[in-house]
């Protein structure tokens, strides 16, 4: 039974769902912060913070768990580099999500932002 294993659908297939996934904790990752729908902003915080977690201890074997999961080589290269070492000491609670109180003009969706904690 899938009693309580509910994920974000989104309303889209499971591989458009794991494509906007892997583009979001991509961009995420480049940039710091990024401004999405919030309900996106929810189903790729848990991504995130589980890569986050991954790239905390570097290994060969983390390195290729977290290409598996993103398929990107400088998004990897920069979370563990960058990203993974200011959170050496930190047990989770990378990232940070903020409401913002306009919606998107054309449908009127609740928009956030999504950062990593300084």
């Amino acid at each position: 039974m899938r009693h309580k294993k509910h994920k974000y659908q989104l309303n889209m297939t499971r591989s458009h769902r794991k494509a906007l996934m892997r583009n979001l904790a991509c961009e995420l990752i480049d940039h710091g912060k990024i401004k999405s729908t919030h309900a996106k902003v929810k189903a790729v915080q848990p991504f995130v913070e589980k890569l986050v977690t991954i790239a905390k201890n570097d290994s060969v074997a983390n390195r290729r768990l977290a290409f598996s999961r993103l398929n990107n080589k400088k998004a990897v290269q920069v979370l563990f580099n960058d990203v993974a070492p200011k959170f050496k000491e930190r047990n989770g609670g990378y990232t940070r999500v903020d409401k913002l109180a306009e919606a998107r003009v054309g449908d009127g969706s609740k928009m956030s932002y999504i950062s990593f904690v300084e």
